[in-house]
């Protein structure tokens, strides 16, 4: 009896190796296809309209095994985002830490451009703009999934631009800043993932390989919304208006 084991009266040996463990080789490359398959799918269809069982099918491992890395669904939605959120963060921080090394962080275009260009780089790959779904799709989500990771990979990016863009625009407030912030990226995520409909309404004149027109189109359209003087505030009618 010393000899066997519990599960079915297997040898305590054959036991063992039939137990769930690290996996032996291959460990980066197997992790790497899961969070790629992820990011494709989620992209595509959401988290809630994915399964695991769809993700391990299009990695080519067991469900076992994405759980084995990533614990849960969840788990493994998190980490494709951050996978390449948090390079895109890193870059935005030592883009604008150059230009203030350089004495660049004064322009607004220079300051855009900075911000931008990360997101403009994984354009050159499918997996890139696969990200690019994914981010922009993030923004549908519920915030129980979306606000936390969203915090976590751009908080500290977002406020240092925040910051360089008052010291830019010092006539405006915070607040205002804020507000353009927030709508420059809204632009970006609609206009660089692909998710507008130019290619739709203008196949003939629009070619979405056209990064140079892009970027230029993206950040002039942004940085007129930037620089323009605030917005008037509503004055009370008149008192012709109100008879």
């Amino acid at each position: 009896m010393s000899g066997v084991s519990g599960r079915r009266g297997l040898p305590a040996t054959e036991a063992r190796t039939k137990r769930p463990g690290r996996p032996e080789g291959g460990t980066g490359k197997m992790r790497a296809d899961i969070l790629d398959a992820a990011e494709v799918i989620f992209a595509n269809q959401g988290y809630a309209g994915t399964t695991l069982r769809e993700i391990s099918e299009q990695a080519g491992v067991t469900q076992a095994l994405i759980t084995y890395y990533f614990g849960t669904k969840f788990g493994l939605f998190r980490e494709t985002f951050l996978r390449r959120a948090s390079v895109i963060a890193d870059a935005r921080i030592e883009s604008l830490a150059a230009l203030r090394g350089a004495g660049r962080a004064n322009d607004v275009v220079t300051i855009i451009e900075a911000f931008l260009q990360p997101i403009l780089n994984l354009r050159a790959s499918v997996q890139g703009l696969a990200f690019l779904r994914l981010h922009a799709r993030l923004h549908t989500e519920p915030p129980n999934l979306s606000y936390e990771l969203r915090k976590t990979a751009y908080d500290e990016s977002t406020t240092l631009y925040i910051e360089a863009l008052h010291e830019a625009l010092p006539h405006l407030s915070r607040v205002d800043i804020h507000w353009r912030m927030t709508l420059m990226i809204g632009t970006y995520l609609y206009a660089l993932s692909d998710t507008n409909r130019m290619e739709d309404m203008m196949p003939q004149a629009y070619d979405p390989r056209d990064n140079a027109r892009l970027k230029a189109e993206t950040v002039a359209f942004i940085a007129g919304g930037m620089r323009r003087d605030e917005p008037q505030r509503p004055t009370a009618p008149s008192r012709k208006s109100r008879r």
